[in-house]
């Protein structure tokens, strides 16, 4: 029927919800670039009755884009639909009642389909936007059973407030909302297969590391190149592809972009990331209701995770960077537009590159939990995840940092342990005497009925010695494509 590699689940409930009889009004939000777009399109080819996309918020020169700018686009949209009328709507009360006139033109009693696009970018500021909107659904759209309203946008915070969450004419109005996800390993890995670009499931997972499963970015691939030339190319060369996008992607999902980045580059500073107060200190943003918004957006967006640490109460919440591309952005390509080209080709077999993969390896296997969980068979026990570290009292007293522990309602804890190698990973006696450290530390914390069960996961598993027991479970990076 479609296009689209992977998102079956989200292809089915849209042609669901296009089938059910009543008015439905979807809403489906996601980071910029995750294919939001591409979904509703792709889904409903040659069945959308209207369509319109909001400006962006920002032209060339950086300015912002106003109210009458907005009108008109949405005007011109009208105009494309087979609108007769030839005066550009001055408010969006009047835009909206053109296009209830429209559509009453186009009803023969068949499914009405109306998508808009980048709705956040149409709402400026004293717009009365948000207004006519209700008024659209809640006047008209609503009561006509024909009638199907998908609206998507990139600032899913405005999505969540003014839509899902809102308290005022569009309470509980919303039918069904998707968030939509960067793709897992396995979907990128059904994306390669479309596109003929052979890779290695070696080189997937590096490629993870980099753009995160975002259906745009990988769509810079090139097949003929390499994973180290296609990273060269689309971050280094003179005229890389994605050399602005980090400040683009900010830019166009968020009111106050430079505060945002000042929040990220403070979380990226630190794995385990930081709690709200040593935000607020390094950033200088004040410790008030807008670092409460911008934190709020960062988590809605994806960008960032909020979550408390093992045995640590509410007040030591920790925010953790965990967009892949905005850690390689940070770490690598910011600030190098004076290196030219080669500065990959020449570095990624570097001691510094072959660290950070160690640390990224970690990063792709949190983003893919619930495959792990698949893996030890525990899918349907409860358990909740999280990291945990511990400060050493002394030289004598070491501490250490575990970067998942999987608590489970059945009185086990599996500890975690992340490695990737190109190729089998051996246990070391120094190795040894530290996973039974960490072992020791984290029995005195947990309730006596629980046991620990020590879990690899590596990219070809581990090699057989003398200490390779010491893992109850070793996994390969394959269950991360399941």
């Amino acid at each position: 029927m479609t296009n689209i590699i992977g998102r079956e689940r989200e292809t089915s409930e849209l042609m669901s919800l296009y089938d059910s009889g009543k008015a439905e009004f979807v809403a489906v939000y996601g980071r910029r670039r995750v294919g939001k777009t591409y979904l509703v399109d792709e889904t409903f080819r040659g069945r959308i009755t209207f369509r319109h996309a909001g400006l962006s918020p920002f032209d060339d020169e950086g300015n912002k884009k106003l109210t009458n700018d907005q009108l008109r686009g949405f005007f011109y949209s009208l105009k494309i639909y087979g609108m007769k009328q030839n005066k550009c709507p001055k408010t969006w009360l009047e835009a909206f009642f053109m296009l209830e006139q429209l559509l009453m033109e186009k009803d023969n009693g068949e499914r009405i389909l109306v998508f808009l696009d980048e709705l956040p970018w149409m709402d400026t500021a004293r717009s009365g936007f948000v207004r006519a909107f209700e008024s659209f659904w809640n006047s008209w759209a609503c009561h006509r059973h024909n009638i199907m309203l998908v609206v998507c946008g990139s600032a899913t915070s405005w999505m969540q407030d003014n839509l899902v969450n809102n308290h005022g004419g569009l309470y509980g109005r919303i039918t069904y909302e998707i968030c939509l996800r960067p793709f897992t390993l396995g979907e990128c890995e059904a994306y390669y297969k479309s596109r003929d670009i052979r890779m290695s499931r070696y080189d997937m997972v590096q490629s993870y590391m980099i753009f995160g499963g975002i259906p745009y970015y990988l769509g810079y691939l090139r097949r003929e190149y390499s994973l180290a030339q296609n990273v060269e190319d689309i971050f280094f060369s003179r005229q890389a592809k994605l050399k602005d996008e980090y400040d683009r992607m900010f830019s166009s999902a968020f009111s106050n972009p430079e505060d945002i980045k000042k929040i990220v580059s403070v979380l990226s500073s630190r794995r385990s990331g930081h709690t709200r107060q040593e935000i607020s200190r390094l950033t200088g943003i004040a410790d008030s209701g807008s670092l409460t918004k911008l934190l709020r957006a960062l988590v809605a967006s994806d960008y960032v995770l909020c979550y408390q640490p093992f045995g640590m109460g509410k007040r030591e919440e920790r925010y953790k960077l965990i967009d892949h591309f905005s850690l390689f952005y940070i770490r690598f390509v910011s600030g190098t537009a004076s290196l030219g080209e080669g500065f990959w080709s020449a570095s990624h077999t570097s001691p510094k590159v072959n660290s950070w993969r160690g640390f990224a390896f970690e990063e792709v296997c949190l983003s893919h939990i619930s495959q792990i969980k698949s893996a030890l068979g525990i899918s349907g026990v409860s358990s909740t995840q999280s990291a945990w570290s511990v400060t050493g009292d002394s030289e004598d007293d070491a501490g250490t940092q575990i970067d998942l522990l999987i608590i489970r309602k059945d009185n086990v804890v599996n500890l975690c342990e992340m490695k990737f190698y190109s190729e089998e990973f051996t246990v070391d006696k120094s190795y040894h005497n530290t996973l039974i450290h960490r072992q020791n530390l984290l029995s005195e914390r947990i309730p006596r009925k629980t046991v620990i069960h020590p879990t690899l996961i590596s990219t070809y598993g581990i090699k057989y010695n003398e200490y390779s027991s010491d893992f109850v479970k070793v996994l390969t990076m394959d269950c991360l494509f399941v």
